[in-house]
């Protein structure tokens, strides 16, 4: 279990994870080492799993970010394995869940525009195995993109 300061130190590596451990441990009420040792524990736990780049996908040309919610022909063997190995292939696809429910599946995926969305949507989306159903949402605003919570 984390304690007070295994959480200290994880709100402030949330709140800015760029800057360097000795800030990071001073803003978290540790020393440098102390911090680097309970993070590192941390990383090995599973706890904090690395760091990644946030791509501003519109900066680089990708305007259109879609979300399709997905049902699957479930009377078809392996339908799941075979429709995720399938969509996992496609490089615009950003995000992949599965869901229990009537959407089984749902994808995020961005494109230049609208014309290369449609090029994307009739030669991959619709050739992915076991689709029984397609409903397709157009991103409009994103309000709240986190993966922080309060700590």
């Amino acid at each position: 279990m984390l304690d007070d300061t295994d959480r200290r130190i994880l709100r402030q590596t949330q709140a800015d994870p760029d800057a360097p451990h000795v800030t990071l441990a001073d803003r978290a009420g540790v020393t440098p080492a102390t911090f680097a040792r309970r993070l590192s524990a941390m990383e090995r736990a599973g706890v904090v799993q690395g760091r990644e780049a946030q791509i501003d996908w519109a900066a680089l040309g990708y305007t259109v970010e879609v979300s399709l919610r997905i049902t699957l022909d479930k009377t078809a063997p392996l339908a799941f394995e075979t429709f995720l190995n399938a969509a996992r292939q496609i490089p615009e696809v950003l995000e992949l869940q599965t869901f229990v429910g009537s959407v089984d599946a749902r994808i995020s995926l961005v494109a230049r525009d609208l014309a290369h969305y449609q090029v994307l949507y009739r030669d991959h989306i619709l050739r992915l195995p076991h689709i029984d159903d397609i409903e397709a949402l157009m991103h409009v605003a994103r309000i709240k993109d986190t993966q922080a919570l309060a700590l």
